[in-house]
């Protein structure tokens, strides 16, 4: 009852549509319940009688009642469908805004694919249960109660069998609709399972099919998939078990009722139309029941789903802003880190360690160390994505937690490791940098990140569109894209996370070329595995399992740092031994 107290703002805004859906209901079942009452009248009085004028009138109100029924059903279907339509969109938006506004721990606690589960497969679940339960569920319990009724005026010498028949027939739905519940929650862990595969599978397969992995991975998929399947089967045999045990039940009572129906004919007391009405009532509250079952495992089963959907709305977003607001000045750029200790999960080891150093507007600086030293890490804390466990980064000396994430955000360009390029158009892409950019604006851009060369080869240039992940570029052309995207920010500080790690030697001095050439000097991160890349840096910080073991300039640590020295000493190396 909880879930539904804080669902129901959704319905709220529509609550007169979802009111006409369950009123012309009501008038869809009041003729449903008068058919069996005029049969019974047909038979008893127009037919025993021979009074074809009766016969004829009684039709004329059955056919006429036939199509007030049609009309009101055909309208509550029409308005539950846009009172449940409209509910789930506002309910999908708001879940899309929250993981939109989600801190980069926050989407890895949850994870990717258990996220598309939510904002699909449980919020169609939520729809169902609304429209079913503005439908069917009003439906149902409206014939039920009202069979019950005109058979205890009509028909009262047969109403014990409906004692008897009606607890048992609810205790199996009540049954069946909460084992169900559970059943579903287990499904829907095991569908997770099966997106995070998927998704897993699609980004990756390149690499599945250069490795040869394609057997482990349908192996790996056949076992979630196996998962699953035996989830929904459970689920689904459980569901599929009561229909035939509430026909079997109700059928005994149809048996009973003749039995019954025809001693009490013989006996004088009772007419056989009275019989078939009594009937045709059993059917309409077998109906009626299996209405309401369906709708209350419906239910059952979006309870789970609804509760999954607010665990996304009620989590406490791990990067929050500041109640006291601080202002950045015009152009800013000088970054300050000061004993910055950061791990991305509590009681795990530290990624980054008691980290501290200082950057100057327009100076680069170079970020080197071995794999898992934490740079990558470092220039995440910078826009935010983390926050630091301990320790504080400052802009022109503003903690970066008082400044607004927007104003933030909006002077930091940020290329990170992996490529990440969008469905659209290659000029979509480039004004995710900066929406009003011109193609002049573009231009220059792409020419400081050395993309104009094969942008220029495109059909259509800035208008070639992009397939899904950019699948139809390489991965040079896809980071030298990802990089013009930051360069057209015109950002107060870049930051460049081992962004030209596809380039070859030429693209890249290119690309150092462009950055020197920036009209307003933004501070630049430079994180790479090479030390060609950020030789010229006005400082390079050398990262060692997450402590910064050395800084100066490349001649200064030439000159000071062993460790340093030696992957200088080691990729000169490798760079003689390529050309003898």
């Amino acid at each position: 009852m909880d879930v539904l107290k804080k669902l129901s703002p959704y319905v709220k805004p529509y609550s007169v549509i979802a009111l006409l859906g369950p009123l012309l209901m009501c008038v869809e079942v009041a003729m449903d319940l008068l058919q069996p009452h005029l049969m019974q009248k047909m038979i008893d009085t127009g037919i025993a009688n021979g009074d074809n004028r009766y016969v004829i009138k009684l039709g004329i109100f059955m056919l006429v009642s036939a199509f007030i029924g049609l009309f009101g059903g055909v309208g509550c279907s029409i308005f539950a469908a846009r009172a449940s339509v409209n509910t789930v969109t506002d309910l999908r938006r708001d879940v899309f805004r929250k993981t939109e506004r989600f801190s980069s721990g926050n989407t890895d606690a949850f994870g990717a694919g258990k996220l598309i589960t939510i904002v699909t497969n449980d919020i169609a679940a939520i729809q169902q249960s609304i429209l079913l339960g503005l439908k069917v569920f009003v439906r149902g319990p409206l014939l039920f109660i009202g069979a019950i009724v005109i058979v205890w005026f009509t028909a009262r010498e047969l109403f014990p069998v409906l004692l008897i028949a009606i607890p048992i027939l609810v205790a199996f739905i009540w049954f069946f609709s909460t084992r169900s519940g559970r059943l579903f929650l287990k499904v829907q862990k095991a569908l997770d399972q099966v997106n995070t595969k998927l998704q897993e599978m699609l980004s990756g397969i390149r690499v599945i099919k250069a490795f040869d992995r394609g057997e482990y991975e349908k192996e790996t998929f056949a076992e979630a998939n196996g998962e699953l399947m035996k989830r929904n089967r459970a689920a689904e045999q459980l569901i599929l078990t009561l229909m035939p045990i509430l026909m079997f039940l109700v059928n005994l009572g149809v048996v009973a009722g003749l039995w019954m129906g025809a001693i009490k004919v013989s006996a004088g007391t009772l007419q056989v139309g009275v019989i078939l009405a009594f009937i045709n009532y059993l059917n309409i509250m077998l109906n009626g029941l299996m209405g309401s079952s369906h709708v209350l495992m419906q239910i059952a089963r979006s309870f789970p789903s609804a509760g999954r959907v607010l665990e996304v709305l009620e989590t406490d977003i791990d990067i929050t802003e500041s109640n006291a607001p601080a202002v950045l000045p015009g152009r800013s750029g000088r970054l300050k880190f000061d004993d910055v200790t950061f791990r991305y999960q509590e009681g795990g080891e530290p990624v980054l360690d008691h980290v501290s150093f200082e950057a100057n507007p327009g100076e680069v600086i170079g970020i080197i160390g071995a794999t898992g030293s934490g740079k990558s890490s470092l220039t995440k804390l910078i826009p935010r994505l983390y926050d630091p466990e301990s320790g504080s980064i400052s802009i022109d000396g503003v903690d970066v937690r008082d400044v607004p994430l927007e104003d933030l955000r909006s002077r930091i360009g940020y290329v990170p490791q992996k490529a990440v390029l969008f469905s659209g158009s290659i000029g979509d892409n480039l004004r995710f940098g900066k929406e009003d950019a011109d193609e002049g604006a573009m231009v220059g851009a792409s020419d400081s990140a050395a993309a104009m060369e094969f942008i220029d080869r495109l059909e259509g240039r800035f208008d070639h569109v992009l397939t899904q992940g950019a699948t139809n570029l390489s991965g040079g052309q896809k980071q030298r894209l990802s990089m013009a995207r930051a360069f057209i920010k015109d950002a107060d500080i870049l930051v460049l996370d081992d962004t030209t790690s596809a380039l070859d030697a030429l693209s890249e001095a290119s690309v150092q070329q462009g950055i020197r050439e920036m009209g307003h000097d933004p501070t630049v991160f430079i994180v790479s595995s090479k030390i060609s890349s950020i030789k010229e840096a006005n400082q390079i910080l050398l990262l060692d399992h997450g402590r910064i073991v050395a800084k100066g300039t490349h001649e200064e640590l030439v000159a000071t740092s062993e460790e340093y020295r030696a992957i200088y000493d080691a990729q000169r190396g490798k760079v003689m031994t390529s050309h003898e």
